[in-house]
């Protein structure tokens, strides 16, 4: 997952899986969805996301990965 910001635009993407957006459709005033030619979803774009989000943190909760090196848990056995 890669979180780009725009400060020229104001425009917040986020991208959740590689690929081409092939469709999009806006879910809410500002914010775009982008769809891959199979509609999965690959990005969530957001305008005038200063006044939207807070972009001066960001905060992660529950990633497996970040968990693993911030608790230095072993990982569970398959």
């Amino acid at each position: 997952m890669v979180f780009q910001y725009f400060a020229d635009t104001d425009m917040l993407y986020i991208q959740l899986a590689s690929g081409i957006s092939t469709d999009a459709q806006e879910v809410a005033p500002g914010v775009v969805v982008d769809f891959d030619a199979h509609t999965h979803i690959v990005g969530i774009e957001i305008e005038d996301a200063s006044k939207i989000v807070d972009l001066s943190r960001l905060e992660l909760s529950a990633i497996p990965l970040v968990n693993l090196i911030l608790n230095k848990e072993a990982p569970m056995p398959a």
